[in-house]
This record gives structure tokens, C-alpha cells and sequence, in this order.
């Protein structure tokens, strides 16, 4: 399987997976590592030094600075904004402001959202259209709003989860009624 690249994108990179699709106008900085089978859509901007996983769908106008690391099987939305720098002035810069965010293995970040930096989301959990995410997400949870507040949550399938079936000291296991997969949360993170 070889990269398909538009030719109408900018892709200064040689670190892109094989099955990956680069789509319209879009730039890619030198220093980037894409994974394989990932698809970017129309005019998203990754900046240098970014680093993408496996089978990541990025949509249209998202853009991802410098410092921003997603894991494999994540969705950023469309127009997603990824910030690196907490105290932005124009005629301050140094590589030290960059700050790290990461997008844990399976989440997914809705239209519109934007993402403050130096958080991390976690694994599966789920970021809802025009949300500003100002804090860490656990694993599986779902969060929207502004600022993103957390409102429960969801299955690997991405549906609320509901239904508590077993309970311990530290964790209590959710049933999904939607594809009735059994998800474990830990109760470190349960208010």
C-alpha cells in the first residue's frame, strides 16, 4: 500500500505510513511523523515535530501544533484547534513555551472543539462538537461544553454508558446497552 498525497499539499515530511491519504491543500511540516492508514482531509495544518499514530482520521481545517502527540484510532472533528502555548505573545517565542498534549488510543475530539495545551485525553473518551477542553479527560469519559464538563461515560462503540453491572473497592464495570461490550472504569475517576 502506498501514501496517496493531493497534489495540492505541502508534505515536508518523509515520516508517513503506508495506506495514509493526504487530501486538498493540505501542509505538512518537515519533522512530523504520520502513522499508517491515517486519512487528513481538506486543508489540515501539522505542524512540526507532531506526532500521529495508526489509522488516525483527521478532518477538514483541523489544525495541530507543535507538541501535540494523538495514538492510534483517534477522530479529530472538523476545525479542531490544538493550542502548544498557555502565555501566546507575538513577539515572545522559544521552544521551551511548547507544551506536550496527547490524545490517548481510541478518542475522539467533535467538530469546532478546542483543545488547551499540556492536557492529556484519555483512552476512548469523547469530546463533544464546539467543546473547549481547559483540563485532562479520563479514559472513556464524555465531556462537552464551555468549558468541557464532564457528563458521563461512554463505550468503545462511543455510546453513553448507563448501566453499572458489577461494583469493587476500585472500579465498577458498565454494560453498553447499545453492542453490550462490558467496560471497566476505574472509580479514581468516578466523582
Amino acid at each position: 500500500m502506498s501514501v496517496f498525497i493531493h497534489p495540492t499539499a505541502i508534505v515536508e515530511s518523509k515520516n508517513i505510513g503506508e495506506g495514509t491519504k493526504i487530501w486538498h491543500f493540505v501542509h505538512v511540516r518537515e519533522g512530523a511523523i504520520i502513522g499508517r492508514n491515517c486519512n487528513i482531509g481538506k486543508c489540515v495544518y501539522i505542524d512540526t515535530k507532531v506526532v500521529i499514530g495508526n489509522n488516525v482520521k483527521i478532518q477538514n481545517f483541523a489544525t495541530i501544533y507543535r507538541g501535540v502527540v494523538i495514538e492510534d484510532d483517534v477522530f479529530i472533528g472538523p476545525a479542531v484547534v490544538f493550542t502548544n502555548d498557555l502565555y501566546p505573545r507575538a513577539f515572545i517565542w522559544s521552544e521551551e513555551k511548547v507544551m506536550e498534549t496527547r490524545v490517548r488510543r481510541g478518542a475522539s475530539i467533535g467538530a469546532n472543539s478546542t483543545i488547551v495545551c499540556g492536557i492529556e485525553i484519555g483512552e476512548y473518551a469523547m469530546v463533544g462538537a464546539g467543546s473547549v477542553v481547559t483540563k485532562s479527560i479520563p479514559p472513556h469519559a464524555l465531556v462537552y461544553g464551555n468549558p468541557a464538563r464532564f457528563r458521563g461515560f461512554v463505550c468503545y462503540c462511543g455510546r453513553k454508558l448507563e448501566k453499572a453491572v458489577k461494583e469493587d473497592d476500585s472500579s465498577v464495570t458498565y454494560e453498553c446497552s447499545y453492542c453490550g461490550k462490558n467496560v471497566k472504569i476505574d472509580r479514581r475517576w468516578i466523582g
